[in-house]
């Protein structure tokens, strides 16, 4: 039986409670006199405890005095703890926990945390008692007012020293007895002495230890603390039991007195079950029936005890928790209701807004409508300009055309021989390739569609025939550079519904610039693969990649993200702007992957025909 389950009080003190009782006028004061009165009584008469209990929960209760509840549910858990009933000794432990921490009672915190290890340890949960101890002692060390601590670490070292190294326990122990004597404590004390001569004995100081133990027996007798007695004279049975069977069977029949004179029945039970076992392993079968029978009579007196006591504690507790169910739902009930009168009120102000807005909204209406129509208008010149702007840069383009191409026919005619010098040789290249790429600009341009619209002209492309001519006519193109194109998953069977000049440029478009940023003697994949939305195709080089900080800006037209290729081809960042317009346009989507330095993989997805 744990420390913290005993009684601190004599019968004076009982007493003297319950002549004051008549004569407390303060409620709050009454209350706490009825708990103590419940502390104190449990040894004796446990119904009384829960008789005095009650009474103080009610009152408490009905004064929302929150000390009083949690005193009272700390009662009720020793009490249902001592009947058997550990689930509901839990149930209330942990309400009083609940309360105790709303009020920062730690010094009750950690008393709670300690029964409620015991309550683990009785239902063989050993682990979680072990970490409840270990919660109670790091919380303890932060009291300004430990006296609790002396029981938690006795009943820590007690209940559990195969948990503690070895080393530890005697410090365990130090300390336990320095907290009991600072507060002049001289039952835990006397327990902790109990707990010094069990540690000799256990670590080879037998004689010690059992004269320490004989010694504070006497002492604990001496001061009239039975309760407390009875653990050590078990303690002494059970040392002797092997090696001195009258000394062993001297000290059981004490404790069993003691039982028997003072009332403690859960006591005589297990001193008759230790005698029990003794006879029956000395074979003394005749001796061990005798106290068997007297065990039948404890367990048929105890039943009767039960069926009279006139209270049904299960009963209680079942009407408890139904009336803590009803005063949660009260009080639910009475949210919804202030909820209620809340939203009513809100409705009403949200009314009165939208009416005041709805007044001024009539002010701004026309207003707003006038602004709109303007903004049409603006919308319809903005679109006239752009389209302006974009047949002015085609004709601007297309007029620029016919002299750069002349241009660029009379340089490629001209041919380098013996009577041009070098410097007019070179002059002469570099006429050709600017017109050149001059040339490939203008193209773009008078190909690029400014109408984010596209207008299309959608026909049935057969996707498999479309890649293979592009794959084979840009394969000669591959070869300047000793490249290979390579086309896989064609089927022959993939059908599309779009604009076959649009979609050629575009693949086109991918193929030219894998071919530009790979290096020669590389290989470039031309896959096509089917997904649930339709059809992807990509295009994969181990060129130079694209930088991160480039990548955002890719599809931007006359993006600042071109770069030169690997033979220093002369990009005009349109591809891949008019690439993005056209699919878009065809519904479907274009992206990328890429490493720079390792190569990048365009892909386009594509709406089979029938799938918009």
């Amino acid at each position: 039986m744990l420390l913290g389950h005993i009684c601190y009080g004599q019968l004076a003190s009982i007493r003297k409670i319950q002549q004051q009782l008549p004569f407390i006028h303060d409620s709050l004061r009454y209350v706490d006199a009825l708990n103590r009165l419940g502390t104190l009584l449990y040894e004796k008469n446990v119904d009384s405890t829960f008789y005095y209990t009650v009474k103080a929960r009610t009152i408490a209760d009905r004064l929302q005095y929150n000390k009083g509840k949690a005193d009272a549910a700390n009662n009720l858990g020793i009490f249902y703890d001592m009947k058997g009933n550990l689930q509901l000794s839990l149930r209330y432990y942990n309400d009083a926990y609940n309360i105790y921490k709303t009020l920062h009672d730690t010094s009750n915190v950690v008393q709670i945390i300690m029964n409620i290890a015991s309550v683990y340890q009785e239902l063989g949960k050993n682990t979680k008692a072990v970490n409840s101890y270990k919660i109670a002692i790091g919380i303890g060390k932060k009291l300004s007012r430990d006296s609790i601590m002396s029981l938690v670490l006795y009943n820590y070292v007690l209940m559990y020293p195969d948990s503690i190294h070895k080393d530890s326990i005697p410090v365990y122990i130090d300390r336990a007895r320095q907290i009991a004597s600072k507060y002049n404590d001289k039952r835990v004390l006397l327990a902790i002495d109990q707990l010094t001569a069990e540690y000799y004995i256990k670590n080879g100081q037998r004689d010690k230890g059992v004269a320490l133990l004989q010694q504070t027996v006497a002492n604990v007798i001496k001061s009239d603390l039975y309760y407390l007695s009875l653990d050590m004279l078990i303690d002494l049975g059970n040392f002797f039991a092997a090696t001195d069977s009258a000394k062993a069977i001297g000290y059981y029949n004490q404790g069993l007195q003691i039982t028997k004179e003072k009332g403690f029945k859960i006591y005589t039970e297990i001193i008759n079950k230790k005698i029990y076992d003794f006879y029956l392993e000395k074979k003394d079968n005749a001796t061990a029936f005798h106290y068997s029978q007297q065990l039948l009579i404890l367990h048929d007196e105890q039943e009767q005890t039960d069926n009279v006591s006139g209270i049904d504690y299960i009963e209680y507790a079942l009407k408890d928790q139904q009336l803590n169910s009803a005063r949660t739902q009260s009080k639910y009930q009475q949210n919804l209701l202030i909820l209620a009168v809340l939203l009513f009120v809100m409705t009403i102000v949200i009314i009165l807004i939208l009416w005041r807005n709805w007044k001024k909204s009539g002010r701004t209406a026309e207003a707003l409508r006038l602004q709109f129509k303007q903004s049409e208008l603006t919308t319809e010149a903005l679109e006239v300009m752009n389209n302006n702007y974009a047949r002015l840069i085609k004709i601007v383009a297309h007029d620029l055309r016919n002299p750069i191409g002349a241009i660029n026919s009379i340089s490629s005619m001209i041919q380098p021989d013996d009577l041009l010098n070098a410097e007019t040789q070179e002059l002469i290249s570099l006429v050709q390739i600017s017109s050149k790429n001059c040339l490939e600009l203008i193209n773009e341009l008078l190909e690029t569609d400014f109408d984010p619209q596209q207008n299309l002209k959608k026909e049935e492309i057969n996707l498999d025939e479309l890649l293979t001519q592009c794959t084979h006519l840009l394969s000669f193109r591959a070869k300047d550079k000793d490249q290979q194109l390579n086309l896989t998953g064609s089927t022959g069977e993939l059908i599309i519904q779009g604009d076959r000049e649009k979609l050629w440029r575009v693949i086109n478009n991918l193929v030219i610039n894998a071919i530009k940023f790979s290096p020669e003697d590389s290989e470039i994949n031309i896959k096509v693969d089917q997904s649930t939305n339709g059809i992807i195709i990509s295009v994969t080089d181990t060129g130079i990649g694209i930088p991160v900080e480039l990548q955002n800006k890719i599809f931007d037209p006359f993006t600042a993200a071109r770069r030169k290729g690997t033979g220093g081809e002369q990009p005009f960042g349109l591809g891949l702007y008019i690439s993005k317009q056209i699919i878009e346009a065809h519904n479907g989507k274009i992206w990328f992957t890429s490493d720079d330095g390792l190569g990048t993989t365009f892909y386009l997805e594509l709406p089979k025909a029938g799938i918009t």
